[in-house]
C-alpha cells in the first residue's frame, strides 16, 4: 500500500513540472507533449501560431516566415490580427510554404510541434525535431473557436481562453444594448453569408473567428445553391460557388471580402472585385441596394481565435452605427 501510494504521489508531483503527457491527436496518433511547453512551433500562421500566441503559448517559430521573422506571404498575419508590432522580437521560420527546412526546424529547439491534420504525412519527418501535434481544421469539422479551444484545453491554457471569452461577450452585450433593433432577437432568426473573393467567388465555411462572432449576434448562415463541397476544395477556409448563385445572394447580412493576397483588402478593393465577377451586382442584387452590406478585411477575421472575432464586431459595428436600413 505505502509503495503504491508513493507512485501515486511521484505521479501527481509530475503534474505541471514539464514532464510529458501522452495525448491523443485530432489524426488519431498517440502523442507524448510537455505538460507546459516552452518552444512551440506552429506549422500554420493564421489557423494556429495567431491563436496559440493569443493564449500566451511561447511560439518561437512558424512556418512560412524567413530567419528574421519577416512573413514570406503576402500578409503578416501576426500584425493583422493580434496588432504585434513589427519592431517586436522576431519569431522566424521553418522554409517557405511549401517547403520545411529540417536543419531550421532543429535549430529552434521545439519542444512541441502543432500542425493541422492537413500535415499528417509530414508527422513522421517532424518528429525528428520534437513531438507532433495534429490539431483538426478541416472546414467540414471544425467551426468558429474550436481550435483555439481545443488547443487551449490541450495546453492548458483554458484560464486565458475564458479570459478571452468574458471580454469577447461583453463586447456581444455592448452591441446588443446599443442595436436592440438592428440584431437577431432571437438564435437563428436572420440570415448571413460571408464571400471572399479570388478569382472566383467563394463563400466562408465555418472555421473562423468571424463566423463564431455573426452566429452569437444571433444569424444562421444561408444555405445557398450551387454551393460547392469540402471535397471541391483544398482550403479549410472557402468552398467555391458558381457566378450565378453569386449574383442571387440574398441573405439578410452579406459580407464580402477580397482574398489575403489581393493587393488591396479594403472596401474599395472589394467592390471592384464584385464588379468584376458580377457587373452591375449594386443594382441588382438585395443586399445591395437594401444596404445589408458589411465589408470585411480578410487578414483580420479569418483565424479561428477571439481576436479575429473582435475584428469582425468592429466592421458589424460600424455597419450599424451607419443607421437603419
Amino acid at each position: 500500500m505505502r509503495r503504491l501510494l508513493m507512485t501515486a504521489l511521484v505521479a501527481l508531483a509530475a503534474i505541471g513540472t514539464g514532464q510529458a503527457a501522452e495525448v491523443t491527436d485530432d489524426t488519431g496518433r498517440q502523442v507524448r507533449i510537455p505538460d507546459d511547453p516552452q518552444r512551440v512551433v506552429a506549422l500554420h500562421e493564421p489557423v494556429l501560431a495567431v491563436p496559440l500566441i493569443e493564449l500566451g503559448v511561447p511560439v518561437v517559430g512558424i512556418y512560412g516566415r524567413g530567419d528574421d521573422g519577416s512573413s514570406l506571404t503576402a500578409v503578416d498575419f501576426l500584425h493583422e490580427m493580434l496588432g504585434r508590432s513589427k519592431d517586436a522580437d522576431p519569431i522566424p521560420g521553418i522554409g517557405p510554404v511549401g517547403s520545411i527546412n529540417l536543419e531550421k526546424l532543429r535549430a529552434l529547439r521545439p519542444d512541441l510541434i502543432i500542425g493541422t491534420d492537413y500535415d499528417a504525412g509530414k508527422a513522421k519527418a517532424l518528429s525528428q525535431a520534437a513531438p507532433v501535434y495534429l490539431q483538426n481544421s478541416s472546414g467540414a469539422t471544425a467551426h468558429g473557436f474550436s481550435v483555439q479551444e481545443e488547443l487551449a484545453r490541450v495546453l492548458h491554457r483554458e484560464d486565458r481562453f475564458r479570459e478571452l471569452r468574458t471580454a469577447y461577450q461583453a463586447r456581444l452585450d455592448g452591441l446588443r444594448g446599443r442595436f436592440p433593433d438592428r440584431l437577431p432577437k432571437a438564435p437563428g432568426e436572420r440570415t448571413y453569408l460571408i464571400v471572399m473573393l479570388t478569382d472566383q467567388a467563394n463563400v466562408v465555411a465555418g472555421m473562423s473567428g468571424a463566423v463564431q462572432a455573426l452566429e452569437d449576434l444571433g444569424y444562421r448562415r444561408a444555405e445557398i445553391a450551387g454551393e460547392g463541397s469540402t471535397r471541391q476544395s483544398r482550403s479549410m477556409l472557402i468552398l467555391p460557388v458558381g457566378a450565378e448563385s453569386l449574383a442571387g445572394l440574398n441573405p439578410d447580412l452579406l459580407l464580402v471580402m477580397t482574398s489575403f493576397a489581393a493587393p488591396a483588402r479594403d472596401e474599395a478593393a472589394a467592390r471592384a472585385a464584385l464588379d468584376r465577377l458580377s457587373p452591375g451586382w449594386d443594382r441588382f442584387m438585395a443586399p445591395a441596394r437594401e444596404g445589408r452590406v458589411v465589408f470585411l478585411d480578410s487578414a483580420r477575421v479569418t483565424s479561428p481565435s477571439v481576436a479575429s472575432a473582435m475584428h469582425t464586431l468592429d466592421a458589424v459595428e460600424g455597419w450599424l452605427a451607419g443607421g437603419p436600413r
